[in-house]
Protein backbone atom coordinates (compact mmCIF):
# COMPACT_ATOMS: atom_id res chain seq x y z
CA UNK A 1 0.00 0.00 0.00
CA UNK A 2 1.36 3.11 -1.08
CA UNK A 3 1.85 6.20 2.13
CA UNK A 4 2.03 9.43 2.05
CA UNK A 5 5.19 9.78 4.21
CA UNK A 6 7.60 7.24 3.58
CA UNK A 7 9.13 4.91 5.94
CA UNK A 8 12.42 5.73 8.02
CA UNK A 9 14.57 3.26 5.94
CA UNK A 10 14.24 1.33 2.90
CA UNK A 11 15.81 -1.85 1.43
CA UNK A 12 17.23 -1.73 -1.93
CA UNK A 13 20.08 -4.59 -3.69
CA UNK A 14 23.36 -2.54 -5.09
CA UNK A 15 25.79 -4.37 -7.23
CA UNK A 16 28.74 -4.49 -5.60
CA UNK A 17 31.78 -5.04 -7.91
CA UNK A 18 33.90 -8.07 -7.48
CA UNK A 19 37.66 -7.78 -9.36
CA UNK A 20 37.65 -10.73 -11.94
CA UNK A 21 34.52 -11.29 -11.52
CA UNK A 22 30.35 -10.86 -11.98
CA UNK A 23 29.03 -8.29 -9.50
CA UNK A 24 27.28 -9.69 -6.48
CA UNK A 25 24.13 -8.08 -5.66
CA UNK A 26 24.22 -7.27 -1.76
CA UNK A 27 21.08 -5.93 0.22
CA UNK A 28 21.76 -3.04 1.80
CA UNK A 29 19.34 -1.21 4.36
CA UNK A 30 19.08 2.26 3.82
CA UNK A 31 17.88 6.15 5.45
CA UNK A 32 15.36 7.80 3.92
CA UNK A 33 15.61 11.74 3.43
CA UNK A 34 12.91 13.74 1.90
CA UNK A 35 13.46 15.96 -0.93
CA UNK A 36 14.74 19.09 1.35
CA UNK A 37 16.89 17.10 3.59
CA UNK A 38 18.55 15.23 0.59
CA UNK A 39 18.89 18.52 -1.26
CA UNK A 40 20.76 19.64 1.98
CA UNK A 41 22.88 16.48 2.37
CA UNK A 42 24.29 16.57 -1.01
CA UNK A 43 25.17 20.35 -0.79
CA UNK A 44 26.83 19.54 2.16
CA UNK A 45 28.97 17.07 0.76
CA UNK A 46 30.23 19.21 -2.22
CA UNK A 47 33.86 19.69 -2.53
CA UNK A 48 34.89 23.23 -0.64
CA UNK A 49 36.54 26.10 -2.59
CA UNK A 50 39.83 25.20 -1.82
CA UNK A 51 38.95 21.53 -3.39
CA UNK A 52 38.97 19.64 0.02
CA UNK A 53 36.44 16.68 0.24
CA UNK A 54 34.05 17.29 3.41
CA UNK A 55 33.24 13.55 3.99
CA UNK A 56 35.31 10.41 3.35
CA UNK A 57 33.25 7.62 1.61
CA UNK A 58 33.28 5.84 4.98
CA UNK A 59 31.42 8.95 6.43
CA UNK A 60 29.44 9.14 3.55
CA UNK A 61 29.04 5.30 3.96
CA UNK A 62 27.23 5.70 7.31
CA UNK A 63 25.28 8.80 6.01
CA UNK A 64 23.83 6.62 3.51
CA UNK A 65 23.22 2.60 4.88
CA UNK A 66 21.78 2.01 8.15
CA UNK A 67 22.51 -2.31 7.93
CA UNK A 68 23.52 -4.90 5.75
CA UNK A 69 23.09 -8.31 4.76
CA UNK A 70 26.22 -10.19 4.82
CA UNK A 71 27.79 -12.64 7.51
CA UNK A 72 29.92 -9.61 8.77
CA UNK A 73 28.05 -7.38 11.46
CA UNK A 74 27.20 -3.96 10.26
CA UNK A 75 30.04 -1.92 11.93
CA UNK A 76 32.67 1.11 11.62
CA UNK A 77 35.86 -1.53 11.12
CA UNK A 78 33.94 -3.94 8.49
CA UNK A 79 32.79 -0.97 6.72
CA UNK A 80 36.60 0.49 6.75
CA UNK A 81 37.40 -3.14 5.67
CA UNK A 82 34.63 -3.50 2.65
CA UNK A 83 35.47 -0.10 0.89
CA UNK A 84 39.56 -0.57 1.76
CA UNK A 85 38.81 -4.25 0.13
CA UNK A 86 36.36 -3.21 -2.88
CA UNK A 87 37.54 0.27 -4.14
CA UNK A 88 33.94 0.42 -6.91
CA UNK A 89 31.52 -0.18 -3.53
CA UNK A 90 31.54 3.33 -2.58
CA UNK A 91 30.15 4.73 -5.98
CA UNK A 92 27.78 1.78 -6.21
CA UNK A 93 26.43 2.32 -3.07
CA UNK A 94 26.16 6.18 -3.44
CA UNK A 95 24.74 5.89 -7.11
CA UNK A 96 22.02 3.24 -6.02
CA UNK A 97 21.19 5.56 -2.96
CA UNK A 98 20.36 8.71 -5.33
CA UNK A 99 18.83 6.55 -7.77
CA UNK A 100 16.42 5.05 -5.10
CA UNK A 101 15.36 8.59 -3.58
CA UNK A 102 15.27 10.31 -6.79
CA UNK A 103 13.44 8.05 -9.51
CA UNK A 104 10.60 5.26 -10.19
CA UNK A 105 12.20 1.46 -10.93
CA UNK A 106 10.50 -0.63 -12.92
CA UNK A 107 9.71 -4.09 -11.48
CA UNK A 108 9.82 -7.00 -13.67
Amino acid sequence: MFKLKADPTFQAKVAFPVFGGASVDVQLTFKHRTKAELAKWLEEGRQTTEGSVRRTDEQTFFEMVVGWEIDEPFNKENVAILLDHHIGVALATYQTYIDELTRHREKN
